[in-house]
C-alpha cells in the first residue's frame, strides 16, 4: 500500500512539474496578436477578472482565466490599472500584466454611470488628476456655454459612458464629446420613436428616459416602466414618481422620503404638477432612451415594487391597491 501511495505521489509530482513548466511556457510566450497595436480599455473598478475579460474582448487572444492566475501569482492582482493601452507584436502573457500592473496607459479613462445626476459627472470630471481642468469656477449654465450648447441646464445632455483622453486634455472636451453623444443617441432614438408618443420634441423624450432610468429596478422591466408614465401622460394622470420628487429636494434628501415632501410643491414635484418635469432628473442610458421612446404595448397605468427588486404592473386602481396591500403591507 506504502509503494502504491509513493507511486501515485510521484505521478501528482510529475503532473503538477509539468503542468507548471507549461504554464511559465504560456507564461512568456509572445502572444498571436491579430493586428499591431491592439487597443485595449480596462474600466475603472474592474476585478482581475474583469480586466482579464476586458484584455480578451479587446483583441488580445489571452484565456481570462489564465491571465487571472497569472496576476495573482505574479502578486500584481491588486495593481491592475484602469485606462487605454496599447499592445504591440511579441507581448506575452507576462509583459500583458506587467504594463497593466504599471499603469502604462496610452489614454485616461473616465466612466459615467447610467442614472448619476450631472453633478455627481461634475464632481468625477473634477476629481480626475489626468485632466487640464478649465471648467473649474464655472457654473453649470456657463459650462454649456462653453462647450457649445444651446440648453442652459445640464441635466441629462451627457450621455454616460467610458471616456478615454490622453494627460492634459481639457475637461470641456470631455464634456464636449459626452454632450454630442447624448445628442446622436437621442436623435437615433426619436427617429426610430413609436407613433402616437405624448412628447412634443426629442428632449421631452429625454426627460422621460432619465425618469426611467431612476425608476427601474430590472433591467427587462424598463419599456413597461416607460409605458406606466406614457398612458398616465395621455390620460392626463399625474406622473406621480418619487424620484422626481427627489431631485426636486436636491443634496438636502436624506435617503427617506416622507409625506410632507410628496406635498411639498417644487417644479420637480410630479404629486402637485402635472406633465413632465422641466428638465432630465439624470443622465439615461441607451435602454432607457429606448424604453421612453418605443415603450411596451400595454395599458398599465400603476406598478409596485414586489420587494424583489421587481415590480407589479396594474391596469386598474382596484387591482394596483390589491397589490400594494399584497407586496407593501403584507396583507
Amino acid at each position: 500500500m506504502k509503494r502504491i501511495f509513493l507511486r501515485l505521489l510521484l505521478v501528482a509530482l510529475v503532473f503538477a512539474i509539468a503542468a507548471a513548466g507549461a504554464f511559465a511556457w504560456w507564461a512568456n510566450r509572445p502572444l498571436e496578436l491579430p493586428a499591431a497595436p491592439v487597443e485595449v480599455v480596462i474600466k475603472p473598478n474592474s476585478s482581475v477578472a474583469s480586466v482579464g475579460r476586458q484584455i480578451q474582448r479587446g483583441g488580445v487572444p489571452m484565456d481570462a482565466r489564465l491571465f487571472a492566475l497569472l496576476a495573482r501569482l505574479t502578486g500584481h492582482g491588486a495593481d491592475l490599472k484602469a485606462g487605454g493601452y496599447e499592445f504591440e507584436r511579441g507581448a506575452t502573457p507576462l509583459t500583458v500584466i506587467g504594463k497593466v500592473a504599471r499603469g502604462e496607459v496610452t489614454h485616461y479613462v473616465l466612466t459615467v454611470i447610467e442614472g448619476w445626476e450631472f453633478r455627481k459627472m461634475r464632481a468625477a470630471v473634477d476629481a480626475h488628476p489626468a485632466l487640464k481642468h478649465d471648467s473649474r469656477g464655472l457654473s453649470d449654465t456657463e459650462l454649456m456655454k462653453a462647450i457649445g450648447a444651446p440648453e442652459a441646464a445640464p441635466e441629462g445632455m451627457f450621455f454616460p459612458d467610458t471616456y478615454l483622453f490622453a494627460r492634459g486634455s481639457s475637461d470641456l472636451e470631455l464634456y464636449r464629446h459626452a454632450y454630442r453623444a447624448m445628442q446622436r443617441r437621442l436623435t437615433d432614438a426619436w427617429n426610430a420613436r413609436a407613433p402616437g408618443l405624448p412628447y412634443k420634441t426629442p428632449y421631452e423624450a429625454l426627460v422621460m428616459a432619465s425618469i426611467v432610468e431612476k425608476e427601474t429596478g430590472q433591467p427587462g422591466e424598463r419599456a413597461m416602466i416607460a409605458a406606466v408614465f406614457v398612458n398616465r401622460l395621455k390620460k392626463g394622470m399625474m406622473l406621480q414618481t418619487d424620484p422626481t420628487v427627489i431631485y426636486g429636494i436636491g443634496e438636502a434628501f436624506d435617503g427617506n422620503i416622507r409625506k410632507r415632501d410628496l406635498l411639498a410643491d417644487t417644479p420637480y414635484n410630479t404629486y402637485t404638477r402635472a406633465g413632465l418635469p422641466p428638465t432630465p432628473i439624470s443622465l439615461p442610458g441607451l435602454a432607457s432612451l429606448a424604453a421612453a421612446t418605443t415603450p411596451a404595448p400595454s395599458d398599465a397605468l400603476y406598478f409596485v415594487a414586489r420587494g424583489d427588486g421587481s415590480s407589479y404592473f396594474s391596469n386598474s386602481l382596484p387591482e394596483h391597491n390589491r397589490a400594494v396591500d399584497k407586496y407593501q403591507r403584507g396583507k
